[in-house]
């Protein structure tokens, strides 16, 4: 990914790792990773990998949840990871989250207007109830809902891909810079996912939103993902223009991950079950070579004494962290 100079980064991350338990010897959940989301455009950037793989870690981190054992997350100036209470609120009100479970985001006591009544009062975004609802009804016809639709129904009584919705227009509507989108869709029938793409593609065209998209699903990512970042076990295996990387992947754990997508081919046969080694010890904050090396086809003894750095492996910044692509 091109490097975005600090003064034109929205969201800058800077050589970020969370490592839980001892710093010498703990789980590295996200190591030495970093990002920069410019500020003059909206971009929607996925994050994909399989379970475990760091990207929920990097969501908490960028929404201040947790903060970072080693390195910075600057968000239009202000350091994410030594914000005090009352900055904190500012930022919350600039970067909004969206989270995989549409029925567990509700409470079920209250009708769906609470959800947007909440956000007004705590943001004070609005002087009057007259112009709180004009703002709910705005947010609500950005992602194709009205209020008499919805306002004043109980969660239950919506859809999985309306709660979804709804929660993208309680996120727009403090008008935020950028929206974390944690598995937004995995959750929801298959049916409706493409509105809540449409959506997010939608804020980011008309609205200038942000999105750092959250996914294992390779399928979505390349629909609606301008940059993609691949991780595996914490580190930034791959990364890229979506169309780039999924098209011609070049790290052979993308490889993989491409080549398991499932082909609709009857005479493909599925050849039975995939032995795994053992991976944990590589994730401690002791290991210093390439998680990949006990499933790499390609593995060289230097490949367990070093990280690799991220090599240019294409055009508009396409990059794979793999010994393969060393310069000579």
């Amino acid at each position: 990914m091109l490097d975005v100079a600090q003064s034109d980064a929205l969201l800058d991350i800077r050589n970020v790792s969370k490592i839980y338990g001892d710093p010498e010897a703990g789980l590295v959940a996200l190591n030495d990773f970093s990002l920069q989301i410019p500020r003059d455009r909206a971009e929607i950037v996925t994050i994909a990998g399989e379970s475990g793989s760091g990207k929920s870690t990097l969501a908490n981190l960028v929404l201040g949840f947790t903060r970072p054992t080693k390195g910075t997350i600057t968000f239009d100036g202000l350091d994410v990871g030594s914000a005090g209470a009352a900055q904190m609120r500012s930022y919350h009100r600039q970067v909004q989250a969206v989270f995989q479970d549409p029925f567990g985001s509700y409470n079920p006591f209250y009708r769906v207007q609470h959800v947007f009544d909440m956000v007004t009062k705590n943001f004070g975004l609005a002087e009057n109830k007259v112009q709180a609802r004009e703002m709910m009804e705005d947010a609500l016809n950005a992602v194709g809902l009205t209020g008499d639709d919805v306002l004043r129904k109980y969660p239950h009584q919506l859809s999985g891909g309306q709660r979804q919705r709804i929660m993208m227009a309680r996120a727009y509507m403090v008008k935020p810079k950028l929206i974390v989108a944690d598995e937004p869709v995995s959750m929801v029938d298959a049916s409706l996912r493409a509105s809540i793409l449409d959506v997010m593609m939608k804020l980011r065209d008309e609205a200038g939103i942000s999105f750092l998209y959250i996914t294992h699903d390779l399928s979505t990512a390349y629909q609606i993902g301008d940059k993609i970042l691949l991780f595996y076990q914490g580190t930034l295996a791959e990364e890229g223009n979506a169309t780039d990387v999924i098209a011609n992947p070049k790290h052979p754990y993308v490889q993989l991950l491409i080549d398991s997508v499932p082909k609709p081919d009857p005479a493909d046969r599925w050849k039975g079950e995939i032995e795994l080694p053992a991976e944990e010890e590589l994730r401690t904050a002791r290991a210093k070579g390439c998680r990949f090396v006990p499933r790499c086809p390609h593995a060289r003894p230097a490949c367990s004494d070093a990280l690799p750095p991220l090599y240019p492996v294409g055009p508009n910044g396409h990059r794979a962290s793999c010994i393969l692509y060393a310069p000579e």
